[in-house]
């Protein structure tokens, strides 16, 4: 049994609570979070403590901490966790600042730390089988990558504050979706972005609707399709065409009931929101996470982390100075 700290109790953390407590493998010891309200309904809900972060970085208990707190704190704690010879379950992003994530990348590695990025995508069944697929070169060599991922609506203008753009907060799923079935690292990126959702929005110095382009050495070419808006459901495709074929895996609808009549066909909209659309990702990468404690070798190291941070950055300086930006 491997005792977890849970490091923050919004959106995010509940979901993370949820399946430490389901897991027959590990438990939510401790609760730590400064919303007092918050930290208490989950501590009586999981029988868990309630501990500052200095007293769970110490506690020789806990074998393993789950943050899901604030960008702005991740690196503080991954790196205070390194130092106490504790693992890590880290949510996207290390942190805003490439500079800063690869300084605590030095400190991770110096440690041996276990640091688990938790990109869910990776996990989500469909995804996973058209990487199994692609590995075992059911569609031979890999010519084209299509991504399409749209929110349903967009966040408030105030979110672009400090989510750190729509590259970093959104499309860097993306980017590592990328990575992740090239099994390669791009060589060139142009990024194409604009405000049509919402004003306030580009007032805010963010885009809401982006369209981004990566090479790659062996002549492959991605684009990723973005939008803070879709009015149909949480859109989420991807394409793969390849010298010997094509593999796609299409949106997760809300139910699978087709109705055909004279005036046409009509079938359900996508799933409305990642909460749905993921939530077997996010068992999938729990359950993985567990594996890795046990010694099995991580799918989602630091490293994953930090090439798509700087993938997003790339993807803004392509924006904003209007070039091809050189990996």
């Amino acid at each position: 049994m491997f005792n977890i700290a849970l490091f923050g109790v919004g959106r995010i953390g509940r979901i993370h609570g949820q399946n430490i407590h389901d897991h027959a493998q590990t438990n939510v010891y401790s609760i730590i979070d400064p919303y007092v309200a918050g930290r208490e309904e989950l501590a009586e809900k999981y029988d868990a403590k309630i501990q500052s972060v200095e007293e769970a970085m110490a506690d020789p208990n806990i074998h393993a901490i789950c943050i899901c707190s604030a960008t702005d704190t991740h690196v503080n704690f991954i790196e205070m966790a390194s130092q106490h010879g504790k693992a890590v379950f880290c949510e996207k992003p290390i942190d805003l600042d490439l500079t800063k994530v690869r300084q605590c990348l030095e400190v991770v590695k110096k440690n041996d730390t276990t640091l688990f990025i938790a990109f869910n995508r990776r996990y989500d069944a469909h995804f996973n089988e058209l990487k199994t697929r692609l590995n075992n070169h059911a569609i031979g060599q890999i010519e084209s990558i299509t991504i399409t991922s749209r929110d349903p609506a967009a966040p408030p203008a105030d979110y672009a504050k400090t989510s750190g753009g729509m590259y970093r907060d959104m499309t860097i799923h993306d980017f590592d979706m990328v990575r992740y079935l090239m099994n390669a690292e791009p060589t060139t990126i142009t990024a194409y972005g604009s405000c049509m959702v919402d004003p306030d929005i580009g007032k805010a110095g963010d885009i809401d609707t982006s369209v981004v382009v990566l090479t790659f050495a062996s002549g492959a070419i991605a684009t990723i399709n973005n939008s803070r808006r879709s009015g149909y459901g949480y859109d989420q495709r991807i394409e793969v065409h390849g010298s010997q074929g094509l593999l796609t895996a299409n949106n997760i609808t809300e139910n699978a009931v087709k109705q055909f009549s004279d005036q046409g066909a009509v079938e359900a909209t996508p799933e409305y929101f990642f909460l749905q659309r993921y939530a077997g990702a996010y068992k999938n990468e729990w359950n993985h996470f567990v594996e890795v404690l046990g010694g099995a070798q991580s799918r989602s190291p630091g490293i994953d982390g930090e090439r798509a941070l700087a993938l997003a950055d790339a993807a803004l300086t392509s924006l904003t100075t209007n070039k091809t930006v050189i990996l």
